[in-house]
């Protein structure tokens, strides 16, 4: 299997995306990868946005996030901020200024090994209005429920925006912020970011629904069926030993 920017990613019981991973220079250069693919496949621009994948290493036990206002073109895996779970960052460079919403992620989903924030255009648009994705297409059951939340509005970096968030993600993968942009989180970094990938091209289908009428949403039941099939989708995960 292979991580964003082609790194290959070790066997199943090594991979710094387990919980049990200890190879923390993986873990900072998948980070960077997966920062420089969001910007590549069009879900971000410029230095906006973050990413963090948990890192359990060498007695650390936290999270390693993106470095506040550096380009991720300039960004190497040195630069990478490990931060515990109880909020004290470590490193030469200061974290994300986002970083509390990653940490209280963590904290209260410990299935959860990676975040990825993206400034995404049609996400965001539809997030300047505070509204969210309802049930208009089957597949906006890829983020865990019937609908994709949109978080209220609060100023980036406060513990007020990380409350919302929570309560957003709240039995959900992915959600919106109000004027700011979206969150797609996952068991590892490539399904967070294949997950953010998704979130928007859901965003951009209702977008452009919209522009024609209020699109009609399925029933809660017809999503509860949905949600039903998604969980036996796909391949099997590898279970580690």
């Amino acid at each position: 299997m292979s991580a964003p920017g082609g790194g290959k990613v070790r066997s199943a019981k090594d991979s710094p995306m387990s919980p049990r991973g200890t190879d923390e220079q993986a873990v900072r250069s998948a980070v960077v990868a997966t920062a420089l693919a969001m910007n590549a496949c069009g879900i971000n621009r410029g230095k906006s946005g973050n990413v963090s994948a948990r890192c359990r290493s060498d007695g650390f036990d936290g999270f390693v996030v993106t470095p506040t206002g550096l380009p991720y073109d300039e960004t190497g895996p040195e630069d990478i901020v490990p931060v515990t779970l109880d909020g004290e960052p470590g490193g030469a460079r200061l974290p994300s200024s986002e970083w509390r919403f990653h940490r209280d992620i963590y904290r209260a989903r410990v299935e959860v090994n990676a975040v990825v924030h993206t400034h995404a255009p049609f996400a965001t648009t539809l997030a300047c209005h505070s509204r969210g994705i309802p049930a208009f297409h089957y597949m906006v059951a890829v983020a865990g429920g019937r609908d994709i939340r949109c978080a209220p509005y609060a100023t980036f970096g406060t513990q007020s925006l990380s409350d919302h968030v929570l309560a957003a993600l709240n039995g959900r993968k992915a959600c919106l912020l109000a004027h700011h942009g979206m969150i797609a989180v996952g068991a590892t970094l490539p399904e967070a970011l294949a997950l953010a990938v998704e979130v928007e091209t859901l965003a951009e289908i209702y977008w452009r629904a919209l522009s024609i009428g209020e699109p009609e949403v399925l029933s809660d039941a017809e999503m509860d069926v949905v949600l039903g099939k998604f969980a036996t989708y796909g391949q099997p995960r590898h279970k580690y030993g």
